[in-house]
């Protein structure tokens, strides 16, 4: 006889593990125990040397599904002659920091089956969940994660519900999530001033009603609250952009099925599995040409759509009475956090929702629905919240307990300790005083679950970002890390990469070290720091931030750089045409003074001018739009899809790629420029577009090749554009280089503070 006792370390808690464990060992024929400690399970097992040889053997095997067992050390420990195997109350004694947590995940197919049958007992019941399914993170009050940590502890479990969670053999043995129509949470339907109209299954009823008489219903779904409509109905739809200062920004559907999405969508096999992941994202899909009035509905202008099955009890309950796609958007109002209380939500949507579909299983931290796209067959994170959070990222090296806060937009924050980084949920731009103060909540939040006391904070290098001034007046030691610098470090931090790489950051803005306007750099990263080696040539914003909102202003920014007073003349003017007389005489005093007229090396602002000269967008109703057009266009070009390149693996149509020495190698523009004009009468805008795109994807491998570089890292917000992206990686193909690119971290803003905290790493 021989015993062990096994720490077990990894995404083990919340997922069915200890049933796993115990079903493993009685298989066996062993004796002793499992418990949860502070985030470890520990397991001791008695029994013969093959016994617990096999039982080793096994366990790695078949952990449950969303699980992770990273690490598992044994100890030979005195033979108690136990009898039998038994569950143990959690432990708690770990003195260490808690950092895996599972996050939320989507209803089971066990579950949903159970929903729809008839003779279940959990027959149409809105919270049904067990084991391997069901609310985790956003209803967690603290670790370990037992049923008196969570949400569901105000509802003592029944007797039937008590019997599951107590036998070994059922689907809910130790669920901590479980309930039932007896003993669970309750649904109402209230009107929009908050006040009752029906329960439970007439709840449903009724919203589904409303749905269809074309009314908008807050939800409140696993993270937060969300405004569901009939996504065909135009009025709706129209009226809820108003609400929600939404003008041209497109909206995500939520269909019933995946053969739903597949009427609706192009899907891949990567892609239909993105869907039907436990994290149940928004995929971004390319609408197929009979849903073209669906697409212009809620994505206007837009080739892509972001869709998504239901991922919770109620909403598979709604969707299963309607044909037509809901969009499902964020219980919020413009640039606030979204609602996760039911007095917040009545008193916020008041005049957004008609009606309010509530329950009294309270969300203690908002969550977002996290956004996927497939981008050169890699499912790349745009938006990491509901279904990814707060799974850590590990690092090879070990760091003490600090706080990074991002930056100003698409904001994240993250704290790290020993091999681990904890990236926080999509917080939003911090520009709104509710943003900024959820930002400071969630800071708190993260500090608090996990136990960790942050002993220096990571912020940007701009001075007035509110993340910036949350740093400056916390108290501790605070470091800067340069913008995009933090951008390259972010990917570099998920493939546990060290130098030395070259980096390649495009976005739309950042502080430079010469507080200048960064967006098109190359940074050589090395093990004694970084260095900017190339970078676009700089033009003028007309305007400073105006010109981000305006990028007709980018044109004429780019086209005074080019050509200086000559653009407007009469020759020029087809190009201009976007302006009134009075505007342009006002942005030319601008210009001709150099009054608010920032120079800029953004490859976003680049796209932005170019979207303009092909007419795409003139003035963005939303961030990025203008890129987002001119990649539409580009992908409506056959010739990239067809892969014509010349031996060298660049494609036959690209416009000329040109290096300069000015202040380090700068990435010239000029003769992209004069070949976008010269075809601008000539060419499709559709292969104009494309010739933009693989003309920039050029410019990487030109200073590549001039750097000695053989290992690239690509990030930043540009990186979000596919079609560049997949430009990049068929040229890389042909040539000798080690690529690198985020998948689990967004490249936008939303990596910047995984970045910050590598650079401590590094450092």
């Amino acid at each position: 006889m021989k015993r062990l006792r096994l720490t077990l370390t990894g995404l083990l808690q919340g997922i069915g593990f200890r049933p796993y464990v115990y079903r493993l060992a009685t298989t066996h024929k062993l004796t002793g125990w499992v418990a949860n400690d502070r985030d470890r399970v520990l397991i001791e097992i008695e029994g013969n040397e093959q016994q617990l040889i096999d039982f080793l053997v096994a366990l790695p095997n078949n952990v449950p599904a969303c699980g992770q067992l990273s690490d598992c050390q044994q100890y030979v420990i005195p033979v108690t002659y136990q009898q039998g195997f038994q569950f143990k109350p959690s432990l708690n004694v770990n003195s260490e920091t808690a950092i895996f947590v599972c996050p939320d995940i989507v209803v089971c197919d066990a579950c949903v089956a159970e929903l729809f049958d008839p003779n279940n007992r959990r027959y149409q019941h809105p919270f049904i969940s067990c084991c391997h399914c069901g609310p985790r993170y956003s209803v967690m009050h603290g670790l370990p994660y037992d049923r008196c940590q969570t949400s569901l502890r105000d509802f003592p479990l029944c007797e039937q519900c008590a019997a599951e969670y107590q036998n070994p053999h059922n689907r809910r043995f130790y669920a901590q999530t479980i309930a039932c129509p007896d003993c669970g949470p309750q649904l109402t339907l209230c009107d929009n001033s908050g006040t009752p109209i029906t329960h439970g299954q007439a709840a449903i009823n009724d919203t589904v009603n409303a749905l269809t008489a074309g009314k908008i219903i807050a939800i409140k779904a696993i993270g937060g609250f969300q405004l569901l409509l009939d996504a065909n109905n135009s009025m709706a739809v129209a009226r809820l952009r108003t609400l929600k200062q939404r003008a041209g920004k497109p909206f995500a559907v939520m269909v019933k099925s995946l053969a739903q999405a597949e009427q609706l969508c192009e899907l891949s096999q990567i892609k239909r599995q993105c869907l039907r992941s436990a994290a149940a994202p928004i995929v971004l899909a390319q609408a197929k040409p009979h849903s073209k009035a669906l697409l212009d509905n809620v994505a206007p202008k837009q080739a892509l759509l972001g869709i998504m099955l239901p991922s919770s009890p109620i909403h598979h309950l709604i969707m299963a009475q309607l044909n037509s796609p809901l969009i499902a958007t964020s219980g919020n109002r413009h640039g606030e956090p979204i609602c996760i209380d039911n007095q917040q939500a009545f008193e916020h949507l008041n005049g957004l929702a008609d009606f309010f579909l509530v329950h009294d299983r309270d969300i203690l931290r908002p969550l977002d629905d996290s956004i996927i796209r497939v981008i050169a067959d890699t499912p790349t994170v745009l938006r990491r919240a509901r279904g990814y959070v707060p799974t850590p990222i590990m690092l090879k090296q070990t760091i003490p307990p600090t706080l990074a806060v991002g930056a100003q937009l698409k904001n994240t924050v993250a704290i790290a300790h020993g091999h681990h980084v904890i990236v926080s949920q999509h917080l939003g731009d911090l520009e709104q005083r509710e943003t900024a103060q959820q930002h400071a909540t969630t800071i708190d939040d993260l500090s608090q679950f996990y136990a960790l006391k942050p002993e220096r904070i990571i912020s940007d290098t701009h001075p007035d970002y509110v993340s910036s001034l949350y740093a400056q007046n916390s108290g501790l030691p605070v470091q800067t890390v340069q913008h995009h610098y933090a951008h390259i470090l972010a990917c570099m931090a998920e493939h546990q990469l060290e130098p030395p790489v070259l980096g390649v950051a495009w976005d739309g803005t950042g502080l430079g070290t010469d507080k200048q306007l960064w967006g098109g750099e190359f940074l050589q990263i090395n093990p004694h720091g970084w260095q900017r080696v190339a970078h676009c040539r700089p033009f003028p914003l007309v305007g400073g931030f105006a010109a981000i909102k305006e990028p007709r202003r980018a044109a004429l920014g780019l086209l005074y750089a080019w050509q200086g007073e000559v653009i407007f003349t009469d020759e020029y003017a087809p190009l201009l045409s976007a302006f009134s007389a009075v505007e342009l005489k006002l942005l030319r005093g601008m210009l001709k003074n150099q009054l608010n007229c920032p120079m800029t090396t953004s490859i976003g602002r680049l796209f932005d001018a170019f979207s303009s000269l092909l007419d795409l967008c003139q003035i963005s109703e939303f961030e990025g739009q203008a890129a987002m057009a001119l990649e539409a266009c580009a992908m409506s070009h056959s010739f990239p899809r067809a892969a014509k390149k010349c031996s060298n693996g660049v494609p036959r149509r690209a416009y000329p790629t040109e290096l300069i020495e000015a202040d380090g190698l700068s990435l010239d523009w000029q003769p992209l420029l004069t070949g976008v004009l010269a075809d601008l009468n000539q060419v499709s805008h559709e292969q104009i577009a494309a010739n933009i795109h693989h003309s920039l994807a050029n410019w990487v491998f030109a200073v590549a090749e001039k750097t000695n570089a053989t290992r690239l890292v690509l990030s930043g917000g540009c990186f979000q554009n596919a079609y560049l992206v997949e430009a990049i990686v068929n040229a890389e193909q042909s040539r000798q280089y080690e690529l690198f690119r985020h998948a689990t971290i967004p490249p936008n803003d939303g990596g910047l503070a995984l970045g910050q905290i590598y650079a401590c790493v590094l450092n």
